[in-house]
């Protein structure tokens, strides 16, 4: 890909994780931040304190909060939550050129329409491609730089190996394929069996209970995945088995902690109120 810069949009501990990997391949990244100030704190401090503090930032990586510095950028990095997916990309698009790679980094399917992410910025940028990146990681292995592997698909295949090659770095790797719905299922559904797992460690129903479940589960996730024309052969990779084991054993994932949680005995209502 030419040389210029990747945008990521969203200064959670994602989306500092994937500036820090995008720097470390080698690219110039514009992290940008929907608060100005907060943007100007972690480009003076280099240092994201609300998120992964212990990180400092690569020299790479300018943080902004001016949506004019998206311009320069070929591809966009869309980290925000699943529920606010089309409203940052519907506030952005006019900052971005028409044809700019738009690479979904969130997990999930809009509530209310059931649509899933990558047809939601099909529908608002028709002219771009979208991409889809997924797989086992936590932000905080990433950011630290150890060894990852991901999965990036987009139906345009060159794009998919392009931007593939732009995010891989010495520790970051960046598997491409073209199978969009494939990528989006696996990252999506995987959350529920999570928090299903999670609720069998909270109520002490034992690891054999925890491997039956989360057995049984993929086996669900392969038809949900086929009945939408995703390919069993995606689901079997880093995005849907992958993730599957690191997010349904690990209380480290967020999921997998909500879920236990509730098996201890608090209720959904209590967990969002939290939050």
């Amino acid at each position: 890909m030419p040389a210029d810069p990747i945008a990521v949009v969203g200064g959670g501990a994602w989306g500092t994780a994937l500036a820090q990997a995008a720097a470390a391949a080698g690219r110039d990244v514009i992290l940008w931040m929907r608060d100005p100030e907060r943007a100007r704190e972690v480009q003076e401090s280099r240092r994201n304190t609300t998120y992964l503090a212990e990180i400092e930032l690569n020299a790479r990586v300018r943080v902004t909060g001016s949506s004019d510095e998206l311009r320069a950028a070929r591809s966009a990095l869309f980290v925000v939550p699943a529920q606010a997916m089309r409203g940052t990309v519907e506030a952005l698009s006019v900052f971005l050129a028409p044809d700019a790679s738009i690479v979904i980094c969130a997990k999930g399917i809009e509530r209310g329409s059931g649509l899933f992410l990558s047809d939601i910025v099909a529908e608002l940028r028709p002219a771009a491609p979208v991409a889809v990146l997924s797989g086992p990681s936590f932000a905080s292995d990433v950011a630290r730089g150890l060894p990852t592997a991901v999965t990036l698909a987009c139906r345009d295949g060159a794009r998919a190996s392009e931007l593939a090659a732009a995010l891989s770095g010495p520790t970051f790797r960046v598997y491409h394929g073209t199978d969009v719905r494939g990528v989006e299922i696996g990252g999506a559904a995987k959350n529920v069996l999570a928090i299903a797992c999670g609720i069998v460690e909270g109520r002490r129903l034992g690891e054999s209970a925890k491997a039956a479940l989360t057995a049984r589960g993929f086996a669900g996730l392969l038809r949900f995945a086929r009945a939408y024309g995703g390919q069993a052969e995606t689901l079997m990779g880093l995005s849907g088995l992958g993730d599957l084991v690191l997010t349904c054993g690990s209380a480290q994932s967020r999921n997998f902690a909500f879920g236990e949680r509730l098996g201890r005995g608090a209720t959904v209502d209590e967990e969002v109120s939290q939050r």
